[in-house]
């Protein structure tokens, strides 16, 4: 009988499952989870940032063309200069240089309105003001030593787009003769 019991095939045994694909499966799952709501974090948050960089854009177009019509005003009309503590109607005196900016000054109430600017459906009312800085500097700033001098203004002028998230202050000065 010895030789028969070489010719017999070894059963595998039987052994017991201990369910380590259930906790790989749930591992994987766990981590697909987390990189889906990473990925929609991410998308959420771009999506606000182009909503902000669109409010700045339009508010800075619309500060823009108060800044243009400003300018055009100001060489319409060459505005005399205020006396200096008041503001009428978005003209302004010469600043003194003690004073806080007038554009910082939260009680300061002479800007002008510029007309609206239709964006899309936004619509955004810029507003500016002119402050007379004298005419002590020469027309032509190649030739300090000229004769002539210009009215020279500076302009400010603000925006607010996007429910107030997106405000825009731009300054120019302006020389005319």
């Amino acid at each position: 009988m010895p030789a028969l019991d070489r010719h017999r095939t070894a059963r595998p045994q039987r052994r017991q499952q201990k369910g380590i694909a259930l906790v790989v499966a749930l591992i994987l799952l766990v981590i697909m989870t987390l990189v889906g709501l990473n990925s929609m974090r991410s998308v959420t948050l771009e999506e606000r940032m182009t909503g902000h960089t669109l409010d700045r854009s339009l508010s800075f177009q619309a500060a823009e063309a108060a800044l243009r019509e400003a300018e055009a005003f100001v060489e319409a009309n060459k505005p005399s200069p205020a006396p200096l503590s008041a503001c009428v109607s978005g003209i302004c005196g010469s600043p003194a240089a003690t004073d806080t900016p007038r554009w910082l000054d939260s009680s300061f109430s002479s800007w002008r309105a510029a007309a609206v600017v239709e964006n899309g459906n936004i619509d955004i009312s810029p507003q500016y003001f002119v402050e007379y800085l004298g005419t002590t500097f020469a027309c032509d700033p190649s030739s300090p030593t000229s004769s002539t001098n210009c009215r020279r203004y500076r302009i400010t002028a603000r925006s607010n787009a996007g429910n107030d998230r997106a405000s825009v202050l731009l300054q120019s000065i302006y020389a005319t003769e």
